[in-house]
Protein backbone atom coordinates (compact mmCIF):
# COMPACT_ATOMS: atom_id res chain seq x y z
CA UNK A 1 0.00 0.00 0.00
CA UNK A 2 2.85 2.20 0.97
CA UNK A 3 4.23 1.63 -2.22
CA UNK A 4 1.62 2.47 -4.04
CA UNK A 5 0.97 6.19 -2.45
CA UNK A 6 4.53 6.87 -3.47
CA UNK A 7 4.12 5.77 -6.76
CA UNK A 8 1.30 7.82 -6.91
CA UNK A 9 2.69 10.74 -5.39
CA UNK A 10 5.87 10.69 -7.62
CA UNK A 11 3.41 10.46 -11.04
CA UNK A 12 1.28 13.39 -9.33
CA UNK A 13 5.00 15.67 -8.63
CA UNK A 14 5.71 14.83 -12.22
CA UNK A 15 2.72 15.65 -13.66
CA UNK A 16 2.47 18.91 -12.43
CA UNK A 17 6.07 20.17 -13.25
CA UNK A 18 5.32 18.63 -17.03
CA UNK A 19 2.25 20.96 -17.16
CA UNK A 20 4.60 23.76 -15.67
CA UNK A 21 7.39 23.39 -18.18
CA UNK A 22 4.72 23.77 -20.79
CA UNK A 23 3.00 26.51 -19.77
CA UNK A 24 6.37 28.20 -19.78
CA UNK A 25 7.33 27.34 -23.02
CA UNK A 26 4.02 28.73 -24.53
CA UNK A 27 4.86 32.02 -22.54
CA UNK A 28 8.08 31.93 -24.21
CA UNK A 29 6.58 31.41 -27.92
CA UNK A 30 4.06 33.89 -27.26
CA UNK A 31 6.53 37.03 -26.03
CA UNK A 32 8.88 35.73 -28.81
CA UNK A 33 6.43 36.63 -31.25
CA UNK A 34 5.24 40.19 -29.85
CA UNK A 35 8.53 41.30 -31.05
CA UNK A 36 8.72 41.21 -34.40
CA UNK A 37 7.22 44.16 -36.70
CA UNK A 38 4.64 43.99 -38.97
CA UNK A 39 7.41 43.92 -41.70
CA UNK A 40 9.13 40.92 -40.05
CA UNK A 41 6.24 38.88 -39.38
CA UNK A 42 5.19 39.70 -42.99
CA UNK A 43 8.34 37.99 -44.14
CA UNK A 44 8.22 35.35 -42.41
CA UNK A 45 4.93 34.21 -42.84
CA UNK A 46 5.54 34.53 -46.87
CA UNK A 47 8.54 32.20 -46.61
CA UNK A 48 7.13 30.07 -44.34
CA UNK A 49 4.40 29.94 -47.55
CA UNK A 50 7.20 29.82 -49.85
CA UNK A 51 8.27 26.50 -48.26
CA UNK A 52 4.64 25.07 -47.89
CA UNK A 53 3.58 25.59 -51.07
CA UNK A 54 6.51 25.94 -53.47
CA UNK A 55 6.14 29.79 -54.07
CA UNK A 56 7.43 31.13 -56.82
CA UNK A 57 9.54 34.79 -56.76
CA UNK A 58 6.77 37.24 -58.15
CA UNK A 59 4.27 35.03 -55.67
CA UNK A 60 6.28 35.12 -52.74
CA UNK A 61 6.88 39.10 -53.13
CA UNK A 62 2.49 39.63 -53.39
CA UNK A 63 2.31 36.75 -50.40
CA UNK A 64 4.50 39.03 -48.62
CA UNK A 65 2.76 42.29 -49.48
CA UNK A 66 -1.13 40.58 -48.47
CA UNK A 67 1.14 39.79 -45.42
CA UNK A 68 2.59 43.00 -44.64
CA UNK A 69 -0.76 45.03 -45.23
CA UNK A 70 -2.68 42.51 -42.92
CA UNK A 71 0.46 42.85 -40.20
CA UNK A 72 0.19 46.29 -40.26
CA UNK A 73 -3.53 46.38 -39.81
CA UNK A 74 -3.53 43.93 -36.81
CA UNK A 75 -0.87 45.91 -35.30
CA UNK A 76 -2.80 49.30 -35.43
CA UNK A 77 -5.93 47.75 -34.18
CA UNK A 78 -3.98 46.01 -31.47
CA UNK A 79 -2.51 49.73 -30.50
CA UNK A 80 -5.97 51.13 -30.83
CA UNK A 81 -7.31 48.06 -28.58
CA UNK A 82 -4.72 49.10 -25.81
CA UNK A 83 -6.01 52.26 -25.53
CA UNK A 84 -9.56 51.40 -25.24
CA UNK A 85 -8.15 48.91 -22.55
CA UNK A 86 -10.21 50.71 -20.17
CA UNK A 87 -13.75 50.95 -21.58
CA UNK A 88 -13.08 46.98 -21.56
CA UNK A 89 -16.90 46.18 -21.71
CA UNK A 90 -18.43 46.46 -25.50
CA UNK A 91 -22.18 46.12 -26.73
CA UNK A 92 -23.67 43.73 -28.43
CA UNK A 93 -23.68 46.00 -31.79
CA UNK A 94 -19.93 46.84 -31.41
CA UNK A 95 -19.24 43.38 -31.27
CA UNK A 96 -21.07 42.56 -33.91
CA UNK A 97 -19.42 45.36 -36.21
CA UNK A 98 -16.48 43.78 -35.14
CA UNK A 99 -16.55 40.73 -36.40
CA UNK A 100 -18.52 41.46 -39.58
CA UNK A 101 -15.46 43.43 -40.15
CA UNK A 102 -13.20 40.70 -39.25
CA UNK A 103 -15.09 38.03 -41.57
CA UNK A 104 -14.76 40.87 -44.52
CA UNK A 105 -10.88 40.56 -43.79
CA UNK A 106 -11.33 37.18 -43.97
CA UNK A 107 -12.99 37.19 -47.53
CA UNK A 108 -10.64 40.10 -48.77
CA UNK A 109 -8.10 38.28 -48.24
CA UNK A 110 -9.45 34.74 -49.71
CA UNK A 111 -9.97 36.79 -52.72
CA UNK A 112 -6.43 38.13 -52.84
CA UNK A 113 -4.87 34.84 -52.40
CA UNK A 114 -6.89 33.02 -55.14
CA UNK A 115 -5.50 36.00 -57.31
CA UNK A 116 -2.05 35.56 -56.76
CA UNK A 117 -1.79 31.46 -56.01
CA UNK A 118 -2.63 28.79 -58.66
CA UNK A 119 -5.57 26.52 -58.36
CA UNK A 120 -3.57 23.48 -56.38
CA UNK A 121 -1.67 25.99 -54.92
CA UNK A 122 -4.71 28.04 -53.32
CA UNK A 123 -6.81 24.72 -52.69
CA UNK A 124 -3.16 23.65 -50.06
CA UNK A 125 -3.26 26.98 -48.26
CA UNK A 126 -7.23 26.46 -48.06
CA UNK A 127 -6.39 23.14 -45.99
CA UNK A 128 -3.85 24.73 -43.96
CA UNK A 129 -5.77 27.68 -43.36
CA UNK A 130 -8.95 25.28 -41.90
CA UNK A 131 -6.00 23.38 -40.04
CA UNK A 132 -4.85 26.01 -38.09
CA UNK A 133 -8.24 27.43 -37.23
CA UNK A 134 -9.28 24.78 -35.85
CA UNK A 135 -6.32 23.93 -33.94
CA UNK A 136 -6.92 27.51 -32.48
CA UNK A 137 -10.18 26.61 -31.86
CA UNK A 138 -9.30 23.04 -29.93
CA UNK A 139 -6.71 25.84 -28.10
CA UNK A 140 -9.80 27.93 -26.95
CA UNK A 141 -11.38 25.52 -25.69
CA UNK A 142 -8.73 23.71 -23.89
CA UNK A 143 -8.02 27.04 -22.08
CA UNK A 144 -11.49 27.02 -21.25
CA UNK A 145 -11.40 24.25 -19.76
CA UNK A 146 -8.59 24.72 -17.33
CA UNK A 147 -10.42 27.82 -16.17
Amino acid sequence: MKKLVMILVAFATLQVSAQEHKRNMSKEHAESKMHYTPEESAQLKAKQMTLKLDLNDKQQKEVSAIFLEEAKFRANKKAAMSKDKAEQSMSKEELLKMKNERLDRQIAMKKKMKTVLSAEQYEKWEKMSQKRTRNRSHMKDHDKKKQ
